[in-house]
């Protein structure tokens, strides 16, 4: 199909940037809109930005005559108030829905994630018909499984509508380094120090898939001009564990019972020395394996990197406290990070 007019919440993200990226150089793509919570200085090609909150802004007036809404708007924290995640992630994603089907738009790409799918029960790769009701422990997973049920009665009550949900693994790239450093490590583990641990806690059952920005990005293009519909996994082999990665950092495995981690992540999480959740370590250790053949045989979709590619990116993206030019993504001490979160001052 030819998409002439696409618009992309959350634009100014991780994702959000590598889609634009990859849709302005599509020529089936003749316009994208941006929206985001906060402005940007970007220009980039056939791109326009508005900003706006999912939450709060008019998104049907934003959505006219829009052939696709590619849905990547997400906040991750503050993690120990989830009802403002579940305001933003929840509701703000029912309204962009609602909004995409009244402005008359033909599709809906939405970005889930693995942590939508139930446990493992084994180790055999999951393929996109595993039941999507996350884990309970933690925020994340319930809103990303609560959307997955709402898009359910949406497909039903709005056949006129192609909805496709992603699930991508752990997406990582280089200009991404300090802003997942701050969600999940916090402001007490310097970036810089990633090369020199010796040691990893190889804990049973850790382990994960991940996919570079820009493969994710490559495959939500291939939906969005493509006439396809339904879920599809994404990620990149192989499946890293702790012997994968402590390849990269040079570092030792060395065993550590679940149980114990959890009493760590949990004392350092009510110190508030980390922001991320003793339920978030319990989700990621109970996450399938995923099967990424039906992207491959329906979009065409090959990843360009491999895992370790991934992660050697990011890992020394992390070294060097690297960062995009967006809010959202910048390093840390810019004056773009500053006037994010409220420190230092401005005239």
């Amino acid at each position: 199909m030819a998409a002439q007019r696409i618009v992309v919440t959350g634009a100014t993200g991780n994702l959000g940037l590598a889609v634009l990226r990859q849709l302005g150089a599509d020529p089936e793509v003749t316009q994208v809109l941006g929206i985001a919570r906060r402005g940007t200085p970007l220009q980039l090609p056939k791109t326009e930005f508005a900003q706006a909150d999912v939450t709060t802004g008019n998104l049907s007036t934003l959505f006219r005559d829009a052939d696709v809404v590619v849905h990547l708007a997400w906040l991750f924290q503050p993690t120990r108030t989830p009802e403002i995640t579940w305001q933003a992630n929840v509701i703000g994603s029912i309204r962009v829905f609602e909004a995409a089907a009244q402005a008359g738009a033909k599709k809906i790409v939405y970005s889930s994630s693995i942590g939508a799918y139930s446990p493992a029960v084994d180790g055999r790769p999951v393929a996109e018909n595993w039941p999507t009701h996350g884990w309970p422990g933690a925020a994340y997973t319930r809103e990303k499984a609560y959307v997955e049920r709402y898009l359910d009665g949406f497909e039903l009550a709005h056949p006129e509508v192609q909805v496709i949900r992603i699930r991508p693994g752990f997406v990582f790239r280089r200009e991404t380094a300090s802003e997942q450093r701050r969600l999940f490590a916090g402001p007490f583990v310097p970036g810089s120090l990633i090369r020199l641990i010796p040691v990893l806690p190889d804990i049973p059952g850790l382990r994960m898939q991940v996919v570079h920005s820009d493969d994710v990005a490559d495959a939500i293009r291939r939906c969005v001009t493509r006439p396809v519909s339904g879920a599809f996994n994404l990620a990149t082999d192989p499946v890293v564990d702790t012997g994968v990665l402590g390849e990269l950092l040079g570092a030792r495995p060395v065993p550590v019972p679940a149980f114990l981690a959890r009493q760590v992540v949990s004392a350092a999480w009510r110190l508030r020395l980390v922001p991320a959740t003793p339920g978030l370590l319990d989700a990621v250790l109970h996450l399938p394996v995923m099967s990424t053949a039906r992207a491959e045989s329906e979009l065409d979709w090959r990843p360009r990197y491999s895992a370790k590619e991934t992660l050697e990116e990011f890992l020394t993206g992390l070294g060097e406290g690297a960062g995009g030019q967006t809010a959202p993504l910048a390093p840390d001490g810019s004056r773009a990070h500053e006037i994010r979160t409220g420190v230092g001052k401005h005239p």
